[in-house]
């Protein structure tokens, strides 16, 4: 009998977030952002192998994806093999299995599914091969390899800042209901990112997520993304998207991260199903209801 693991790796939603000019040492820029995990996944397994094999990798699309796109990245650029690369340096020796990920968050998309990949990596070695390292070293380990990884090691919902390294996890049931629309374009980030330094300099204010969190009457209006005008720069077949929905969806259509993903927050479960239908159905893009969730825990099985 081999020792599995199974876990699954969620997709997160920035409710909102501001960026700050790059840092000129390392080159990064700063954020504050309200994030939040949501029962959208992609799923990894990881089968042990007898000590002294090859690791093998393989990446999937899940049936059900709403956006598949061609698995064509080298492999020393995908984030769940760094973050396997990344244990093995850290426990000084190899952690040989068998990986299948079965992807259904876009690429490009804005989820972070690169990086919620390489945190179920992480996680699913520490319990497959009972390492037994503490939180403290997993996310020392996690924000080496990106500034969003960190976060998928807590899910929920946080206020995540800095470089991506703090999180403070928020009680918050606001936003039952998000629909996600998958434009056809993506997004790459560093392009992004790029365009958002060219832009005319505007004041870092990770404050506004205190009012946010704070007020009362919060509303989905209320939501805001610095990268929007980057992202609509890089890609402005967004503009025209935002422009469709916004009739259906009656109030702001929102990007999370550095795109393409779009979001609506919906007054509730039944609001949400129906603008998601009527999405399908008048602008002819995919889309899908999504709610809040807690990181989902690594399942040990047998094969």
């Amino acid at each position: 009998m081999s020792e599995c693991v199974r876990i699954l790796a969620p997709a997160k939603v920035n409710l909102a977030l501001a960026v700050g000019p790059a840092d000129p040492q390392c080159g990064l820029h700063p954020v504050a952002s309200w994030m939040r995990t949501v029962d959208f996944s992609d799923q990894l397994e990881l089968k042990k192998l007898p000590e002294g094999s090859f690791s093998r990798f393989a990446t999937i699309w899940s049936e059900d994806a709403p956006k598949p796109t061609e698995i064509d990245w080298p492999l020393a650029r995908d984030l769940a093999f760094r973050a396997h690369q990344a244990m093995e340096a850290h426990a000084g020796r190899s952690l040989p299995v068998q990986s299948l990920l079965t992807k259904s968050i876009p690429v490009g998309s804005g989820l972070g599914g690169g990086s919620s990949n390489a945190a179920a990596m992480l996680r699913g070695l520490n319990k497959l091969f009972e390492l037994s390292i503490d939180e403290d070293t997993l996310n020392t380990i996690a924000a080496s390899l990106g500034s969003d990884v960190p976060f998928f090691l807590r899910g929920g919902d946080a206020l995540v800042s800095g470089f991506g390294e703090r999180c403070v996890p928020i009680n918050s049931e606001r936003f039952p209901a998000l629909v996600l629309v998958f434009p056809a374009t993506a997004c790459p980030t560093g392009e992004i990112f790029d365009a958002f330094d060219e832009q005319e300099a505007q004041d870092f204010a990770p404050e506004r997520l205190d009012g946010l969190l704070q007020g009362s009457d919060l509303d989905g209006d209320d939501l805001f993304n610095d990268l929007l005008v980057a992202a609509e720069t890089i890609e402005p077949e967004l503009i025209e998207y935002r422009a469709a929905l916004k009739p259906l969806a009656e109030r702001t259509v929102h990007l999370t991260g550095s795109g393409s993903t779009l979001f609506i927050a919906a007054d509730n479960t039944m609001h949400a199903d129906a603008l998601a239908q009527a999405i399908v159905e008048r602008v002819n893009l995919p889309s899908r209801v999504v709610k809040s969730i807690e990181l989902p825990q690594a399942e040990m099985r047998s094969s």
